[in-house]
C-alpha cells in the first residue's frame, strides 16, 4: 500500500482534533473566564531512503561532495494542545459578587475543610477559578456556583496568631459589605459598624498553561504549573498566595466579569483551514486510491 494514504489518514485525524478544539472554543464564546485551546502540530517520524554522506577525500583533495539524506515522511501529529491564557474582555454587572481580575492570578477555591475550618494547599480539595461569578450560601460564606467556598485570609481565632487560609463569611445580620480592590472583604456590622471579614488571596503561576482543566470553569494543580511560592518551594501555606494588587498579583474589580478570551473571528478562520486542510488529506487519499486502481487494472 502506498505510504500517502496512511499520511492522509494521520492528517485527518489530527485536523478533526483541531475542529474539536475550535468546537469547544465557540460553545465557550460566552463562558465567564473561560480560557480558549490552540492545537499545534508535528510531522512523525521519516523514513530514511539512504543517509548523509560526507566529502570524499582523497590526498587532502574533495574528490566528491556530500549528499543529504533522503527521507520520506509518515504523516502528521498533533503536537500539542494549549490554553491560551490572556486576559479576556471585563463586563460590567454592578453586582457586588461579581469579581474580575485585572492582571495575573486566579481565585482559590476549596471545599472539604479540615476540622479546624482552614484548608491545605497542597491537598487536593483546593481548584483554581477566573471565573468571578460568587454567591452568598445559606451560612453566610461566599461560593461559586458549585458550592465551593471562595478562600482568603481570615482571622485564626487564635490571639496573636498569624491569619489562616479558609473561607469568608460574611454575617446574616450585616447591613451591607463591599469588596475593595486588594481583596479585603468589608461588611457593615449593626453594633461593631465597618469589620473586615477576610482578604481574598491569589494564586500566581510562572506557568498557567501546565494547569489541568477540571471542568466548570475550575483547575488543578499540576507539577509543571510553576506556582509562586515562598522561600521553601512548596506550596502548602498562605504565604504562597499572594495578596491582590502585591507581589505581581491582580488587582480585584467587583461589579464586573471576565468574559471569555475567544475571538470568534479568529476561530471561524482557523475552522476554514481546518476543514481545507481535511479536505486537502482526503484528496490524498483518494489520489492514491486512483493509482492503486491502475496497478490493479494492469492484469487486465
Amino acid at each position: 500500500m502506498l505510504r500517502s494514504m496512511y499520511s492522509g489518514i494521520s492528517g485527518m485525524n489530527g485536523f478533526q482534533t483541531k475542529l474539536d478544539v475550535i468546537g469547544n472554543n465557540i460553545a465557550n464564546v460566552n463562558t465567564s473566564g473561560y480560557k480558549k485551546g490552540r492545537v499545534t502540530f508535528q510531522d512523525m517520524m521519516s523514513q530514511s531512503l539512504s543517509g548523509a554522506e560526507g566529502p570524499v577525500m582523497q590526498g587532502g583533495n574533495a574528490i566528491r561532495g556530500g549528499v543529504n539524506p533522503s527521507q520520506v515522511g509518515l504523516g502528521s501529529q498533533v503536537g500539542s494542545i494549549d490554553n491560551i491564557h490572556t486576559v479576556g474582555n471585563r463586563q460590567t454587572t454592578n453586582r457586588a459578587l461579581d469579581l474580575a481580575l485585572e492582571g495575573d492570578g486566579m481565585f482559590v477555591l476549596g471545599e472539604d475543610a479540615n476540622s479546624d475550618g482552614n484548608f491545605d494547599l497542597s491537598g487536593n480539595e483546593v481548584s483554581f477559578t477566573r471565573a468571578g461569578n460568587f454567591y452568598l450560601d445559606d451560612d453566610g460564606y461566599i461560593v461559586n456556583p458549585d458550592g465551593k467556598y471562595l478562600l482568603g485570609a481570615v482571622d485564626s481565632g487564635e490571639d496573636g496568631a498569624e491569619p489562616a487560609l479558609g473561607r469568608i463569611q460574611i454575617p446574616e445580620d450585616a447591613e451591607s459589605f463591599s469588596i475593595q480592590g486588594t481583596g479585603e472583604v468589608t461588611y457593615v456590622d449593626p453594633e461593631d459598624g465597618a469589620t473586615i471579614a477576610g482578604t481574598i488571596r491569589l494564586a500566581k503561576f510562572s506557568n498557567p498553561g501546565g494547569l489541568q482543566k477540571l471542568g466548570s470553569n475550575t483547575y488543578q494543580l499540576t507539577a509543571n504549573a510553576g506556582v509562586y511560592t515562598d522561600d521553601d518551594n512548596n506550596f502548602n501555606s498562605i504565604d504562597d498566595l499572594v495578596i491582590p494588587g502585591q507581589d505581581g498579583g491582580a488587582s480585584v474589580v467587583s461589579g464586573a466579569l471576565e468574559m471569555s478570551n475567544v475571538d470568534l473571528a479568529e476561530e471561524f478562520t482557523e475552522m476554514i483551514t481546518a476543514q481545507r486542510g481535511f479536505q486537502a488529506n482526503t484528496r490524498i487519499i483518494t489520489t492514491s486510491d486512483e493509482i492503486l486502481q491502475e496497478l490493479v487494472n494492469l492484469k487486465r
